[in-house]
Parts: C-alpha cells; structure tokens; sequence
C-alpha cells in the first residue's frame, strides 16, 4: 500500500509495513471501544475522530481505512458502517483516491498534496 512506502530515514520498507500494521490495529482496538469515531464526509471520504499525529504515525485515513476493509476486525468494520448510516452515504472510493480528506477529524474536508 502506498502508507507502506513513505518512509522514514533509514527505514526499511518491511518496518515501515509493520508500523502500519501496527497503527491500524490499534485503530480497530479504539473504533470497537469507541474511543475513536469514524466520520464519513460529504463527498463520502473517511475520517477518524480520536486519533493524535502521533497515534496515525504518518498513515492517513484513506490507507488505515482500506486496511481495515481487507485485514480489520467485523466489529471495526460495523463501527464504519454505523458512520455510513449516520452520515446517509456509503464511503466512496473514488474520493478516497482522488484526495479527499480532513485534517481535523471530519469537521473541514478538502483535497491537497501532502
């Protein structure tokens, strides 16, 4: 996944997919407690309320979002689907790999190059 290959000085790449393991873990653990919240956007982007720059460790909503569809738990998968239903729309892929995200947890959205 492209979150795997941003990598840190001196980094190699199997680190670097660790830490992402590792960060969406975590991020599965804290969605089933609901310490951390999904939030779907208007243009059906995803979002995760809860979670500090240092908890994301560089991985951004998008790429923790896809790893979850394919490696996360079924009940960190209903906690995205209730913000689904909540929002009234279903995540859409195509704003995920056009851009579309929130720096602040689902309250502004937007596009730019990171």
């Amino acid at each position: 996944m492209v979150c795997e290959t941003r990598l840190k000085p001196r980094q190699t790449l199997q680190q670097r997919a660790e830490e992402v393991r590792k960060m969406v873990a975590n991020l599965d653990r804290r969605l089933i407690s609901g310490q951390v919240k999904a939030v779907v956007g208007p243009q059906g982007a995803i979002a995760f309320q809860g979670l500090t720059d240092s908890e994301r460790d560089g991985v951004t909503d998008a790429c923790a979002y896809r790893r979850l569809m394919v490696s996360g738990s079924a009940q960190a998968k209903l906690a995205i689907m209730r913000a689904e239903q909540l929002a009234g729309r279903s995540v859409n892929r195509q704003a995920l790999a056009h851009g579309h995200h929130s720096h602040d947890g689902g309250v502004t959205w937007g596009t730019h190059d990171h």
